[in-house]
């Protein structure tokens, strides 16, 4: 019988004043009986509404039976057919817009908690399977993938499966992409991503590091010269965007793709690490994204005493998570809404000269117009209510775009006004024969899982072009 409970099985966490002074996971996952009890809320519709939600296809009442019939093993089976990375997937997917906003139990309640069961069944599966991966026999065929985010991890994944040489080409030291550079610790573990990887390598990918392409080597010359007979680009947006007002350019002011890069690519939360990272009292980010929360949490965990997220409309407005949000609150961040930076400044040495460091921030406060292009309601300025919020590090989390690199260096390869890559009928087929692309070099900044399933179809389309030739 369903479990008509109308709300979600809470999810346990840390407590908000201890996690915020440490990197360990949030949440700290369901228990067995917590995760059936949530399973049998689901009422098994026969139409399925959730699976048209899930941009990899999870057949999702179907691993939740599995749940509650207390096959955990079968109910990854289930996930890990269609979706490579279900482990990461349940962690940092927007289930809420996504398969969870198609739940029938949510019209009137709360949806059931399909991200946390997927997690759930994920972290059965780690902690209790030694997996053993099947290296499949080769079909002859040899294909590339620039990037190791998770558009290219899914895509080498579903390659590899059906027996293509597949090589990973990741510009860092270490494979993971945005999974490992701007994703914190505390809310996806970079033990979860390297064992991700270590089952592409069991499948025999071959991930080459330090490799950035259009420096290192060019597109043409893994077709032209090497043998590769389809490329994927999958490197992702991590091109930062900063607002060109006064005092950028002065110490103390980054963009959130740095920041987290140094704290969470390059350990910088780690005493054992010597990566420099600003250390400071007050910290003022820029923005009302899954970034800007992840910039703020950091911050205060990196040990400020005051972190302000500024943003220039309502909180309504936010494209963040709502658990991000409440996350971030929970843990003291202070939300300044309807405010924005018009300028950075500098501080003053003893002697009077300018420091070249960040002091402080102007903002002026903002009101809602008119719906802008978005359907969003236009913040507009408010004259004379500017003030200034004393910080001496401000942290621009305004959204990114791809990186001009490989298309400035791959003829044939065109992109819009935006630098996304440009696409055909079927989203993934670049303007180049053979060139594949997804994710966010294709969408601009968007989502994980979006991401995955970019990663899927282009493998889908790489496979039919190479097959038909």
């Amino acid at each position: 019988m369903a479990n008509m409970c109308p709300t979600k099985t809470p999810m346990p966490t840390q407590e908000p004043e201890v996690r915020n002074k440490n990197f360990e996971e949030v949440a700290t996952g369901y228990t067995l009986e917590m995760a059936q009890g949530e399973a049998e809320r689901c009422l098994h519709c026969k139409n399925m509404p959730c699976v048209s939600g899930c941009p990899v296809n999870v057949q999702i009442p179907d691993f939740i039976k599995k749940i509650v019939d207390g096959d955990l093993e079968g109910a990854y089976q289930v996930i890990s057919s269609t979706n490579a990375l279900p482990a990461i997937s349940g962690r940092v997917c927007p289930q809420e817009s996504q398969c969870e906003s198609k739940c029938v139990r949510g019209i009137k309640t709360e949806p059931v908690g399909i991200g946390r069961l997927e997690r759930f069944v994920a972290d059965w599966h780690r902690e209790n399977v030694e997996e053993q991966v099947e290296k499949p026999a080769s079909n002859g065929h040899k294909v590339a993938v620039v990037g190791s985010g998770p558009s290219g991890l899914t895509c080498a994944a579903d390659l590899a499966k059906q027996g293509y040489q597949v090589t990973v080409f990741e510009a860092f030291h270490t494979a993971g992409g945005v999974l490992v550079y701007g994703i914190p610790e505390f809310r996806l573990p970079k033990a979860i991503v390297a064992g991700e990887v270590d089952k592409l390598k069991a499948l025999g990918v071959e991930i080459m590091t330090d490799m950035v392409m259009g420096k290192v080597l060019s597109i043409d010359e893994l077709m032209d010269d090497m043998g590769y007979e389809a490329v994927f680009i999958g490197t992702g947006a991590g091109l930062p965007r900063f607002m060109n007002i006064p005092g950028e350019g002065l110490a103390g002011v980054c963009s959130a793709n740095e920041y987290l890069t140094r704290i969470n690519l390059m350990k910088g939360y780690l005493p054992e690490y010597d990566t420099p990272v600003i250390q400071s009292k007050a910290v003022a980010v820029v923005g009302g994204g899954n970034v800007a929360m992840d910039a703020c949490r950091c911050a205060k965990r990196m040990g400020a005493e005051h972190v302000y997220i500024v943003y220039r409309r309502s909180e309504v407005e936010m494209p963040a998570r709502n658990e991000e949000i409440e996350h971030a609150k929970e843990e003291g961040i202070e939300f300044l809404t309807l405010c924005n930076p018009v300028e950075i400044i500098g501080g003053v040495r003893e002697d009077g000269k300018p420091s070249g460091r960040a002091a402080g921030c102007k903002c002026i406060r903002m009101e809602l117009g008119e719906p802008d292009a978005s359907g969003r309601r236009r913040p507009i300025e408010v004259p004379g209510s500017e003030f200034v919020l004393d910080v001496d590090t401000v942290i621009m989390a305004l959204g990114t775009s791809p990186n001009p690199l490989i298309r400035s260096t791959t003829p044939g390869l065109e992109a819009n006004r935006r630098g996304c890559l440009i696409v055909g009928e079927d989203d993934v087929s670049t303007t180049r024969t053979g060139v594949f692309a997804g994710g966010d070099a294709v969408t601009g900044a968007a989502t994980v899982i979006l991401a995955m399933g970019a990663g899927k179809k282009a493998a889908a389309a790489m496979d039919k072009y190479i097959q038909s030739k």
